[in-house]
């Protein structure tokens, strides 16, 4: 089951993306910061990040770009929801290092298709990657057996 982590200070807007996402099979990790998001990035190993970005202490940008910047957590999708959308916003996010950016309200289905693509896009890259590992045979010659 894929781990997610709801980094969202707003506590009913994280539970209710929880409730939904548990609802579709996802294991469900919540922080209320930026901190405890970093620290629940490092800790927990979740599958993907759904970000808030203006948030107390230390906002959604500066913990996505810790969490892209540390070798642990560096292939971890981030998936961010804004609540303002402000001009250059989207290209700051995409520079932090997030895979998609979505205005609030969230369409949820569009949501769900973005998530599901990038936890297909990594378990395709986990395949291909073990798959780089195994060697390769080589056909060296071709014998021809007949029956008499």
């Amino acid at each position: 089951m894929p781990r997610i982590l709801i980094v969202e200070d707003n506590e009913e807007q994280r539970d209710a993306l929880s409730r939904q996402l548990q609802q579709r099979g996802f294991a469900i990790v919540t922080a209320a910061d930026g901190q405890q998001g970093l620290a629940s990035a490092m800790n927990e190993k979740p599958d993907l990040v759904l970000m808030d970005l203006n948030m107390p202490g230390m906002d959604g940008w500066e913990a996505t770009r810790q969490i892209k910047a540390a070798p642990e957590t560096r292939d971890l999708d981030v998936i961010v929801l804004a609540e303002q959308t402000l001009a250059g916003d989207r290209e700051r996010a995409f520079e932090a290092g997030c895979a998609h950016y979505n205005a609030k309200p969230v369409d949820f289905e569009t949501l769900i298709e973005q998530i599901e693509t990038l936890l297909k896009n990594k378990a395709t890259t986990r395949v291909m990657e073990a798959d780089a590992g195994t060697p390769e045979l080589k056909v060296v010659g071709i014998v021809a057996i007949t029956a008499r």
